[in-house]
């Protein structure tokens, strides 16, 4: 079992000021793996206290780019040589597959430091332009002061890193406050932190639950809140919300691709994603075709221990994510659309843990509400759609515009399909995300955007400054 006593903060390692713990249980096994001090509103206010200083008074946003940028580089070279303990860490937590693990849980915030690192040096962080009287004008970006960095448990170090990275390179100090079900790796990750040589108070980190997050949401000292999740308030904020995506197989797409490449793309993480493709719209002259293949699939699936690497669907991450699940699939069944593949009930082999049958639903519409609802699970609901219009038209009719993908043998048909799905992500004959390009969403998918060097701009303050007169 691997434990903590105590809390990150400011860059020293203290106690909390409460007595409760944070156990952590493998959703596997349903057994302890580890344990952390919960922290406490009154450890968010020396977090946010030394946060505030190393800020107002501290060298860390006084340090020019390039030294920033040096501190981070050494960030990802420390980060790197512990990667595949993280990985194992946040498999035993919360049952991502190990071979995801590998990927997109540790591979990708280590990508996230070296890329933001490398775009943080072109990145405009004083220019100089001419006025429109002919006088000097500089354009400063400077930092926009402490941020409050929320993040969720299923991609626990990535989502961190989402925040953090770029708060530090435009010289803002942070405080994590990490879901209670991924504690373990982010207070290990605190350690690599703590090895990298930050000033004082630039970093905490406070694995707690929703009342300590309120409270960081809502504390005088904080300027900016980084929020992954569902819901969040703040006065100043960047929301990376939810999604329910939508996959529009084309009628000339090769679906044997299309399909392998869904497998991915719609299961990553045991379908705990927010950019996860659960809604497969498929033409009516090939609806049954790609249905058969989507339950093929599904068949072919291996559900088990995510610690072993031929696991492609490892257990949700806790008992109330299992039963959440379980009620969707009850639910597409009461709103008529037809199981044919998984359904309630346990995945056979697998008496203990938090495990759902991965499930495919055919004869759905789009107002049912598991077609509607980010039911964060490996749940996929086909759509029919008639024509090509209609199928963007049923991408489009979502509250939700957070990624997207269409399967093609036209790459050209693809990329207008591409423009006219209201979406802040999307792929043609994939899905994937790029650390050099904007992450966020429409409508009720978030606000603002991550990654790419308008990640940046998040984190800062624009000020102009006029003169010398000439």
């Amino acid at each position: 079992m691997r434990g903590y006593d105590r809390l990150f903060i400011g860059g020293n390692w203290e106690r909390s000021t409460g007595t409760d713990v944070l156990d952590v249980h493998s959703p596997h096994s349903t057994e302890l793996v580890g344990r952390t001090p919960a922290a406490t509103t009154a450890d968010v206010d020396r977090a946010v206290a030394a946060a505030r200083a190393a800020f107002d008074t501290g060298p860390w946003p006084r340090l020019a780019p390039g030294e920033r940028i040096a501190l981070l580089r050494r960030f990802a070279e420390l980060y790197v040589a512990r990667a595949p303990e993280f990985a194992e860490l946040i498999t035993a937590e919360m049952g991502s597959p190990i071979g995801f693990s590998q990927t997109g849980q540790t591979l990708a915030p280590w990508l996230l430091l070296t890329t933001l690192a490398d775009l943080a040096e072109t990145y405009p962080w004083e220019a100089e332009r001419t006025g429109v009287l002919g006088d000097p004008i500089t354009v400063r970006r400077e930092p926009v002061g402490v941020v409050g960095a929320i993040v969720p448990w299923n991609v626990p170090q990535a989502a961190i890193m989402s925040k953090l990275a770029p708060a530090l390179l435009a010289g803002c100090t942070v405080v994590v406050k990490p879901a209670p079900e991924t504690a373990l790796d982010a207070l290990a990750l605190a350690e690599v932190i703590a090895e990298v040589g930050f000033p004082a108070g630039v970093v905490s980190v406070l694995p707690a639950g929703r009342e300590v997050g309120e409270h960081l949401v809502t504390h005088p000292g904080i300027d900016k809140i980084a929020f992954t999740g569902s819901t969040a308030a703040g006065r100043r904020v960047t929301l990376e919300l939810g999604g329910k995506s939508a996959a529009i197989i084309l009628d000339d797409a090769d679906l044997t691709a299309t399909v392998d490449g869904l497998k991915m793309a719609s299961f990553m993480n045991n379908g705990q994603a927010c950019v996860a493709q659960t809604r497969i719209l498929a033409s009516r002259a090939r609806y049954t075709e790609v249905v058969d293949a989507l339950a093929d699939l599904v068949a072919t699936l291996r559900v088990g221990d995510p610690a072993d690497p031929a696991t492609d669907i490892g257990p949700l991450v806790a008992a109330r994510q299992q039963e959440r699940v379980e009620h969707y699939i009850t639910l597409g069944q009461a709103e008529g659309a037809r199981v044919v593949a998984g359904g309630n009930g346990r995945p056979p082999g697998q008496p203990v843990g938090w495990y759902v049958r991965p499930t495919v639903f055919a004869d759905a519409s789009n107002d049912m509400r598991i077609a509607r609802e980010e039911i964060f699970g490996p749940v996929l609901t086909v759509i029919p759609y008639a024509d090509e219009a209609q199928a963007v038209e049923l991408a489009n009719d979502s509250e939700y515009g957070l990624a997207g993908s269409v399967w093609t043998a036209d790459a050209e048909r693809g990329l207008d399909v591409a423009r006219r799905v209201r979406t802040g992500t999307f792929a043609v004959n994939r899905y994937t995300t790029d650390f050099a390009a904007p992450f966020g969403g429409y409508k009720a998918s978030g606000i603002g955007r991550e990654h790419g060097p308008e990640g940046f701009d998040a984190y800062v303050e624009l000020k102009s400054i006029a003169g010398p007169a000439t």
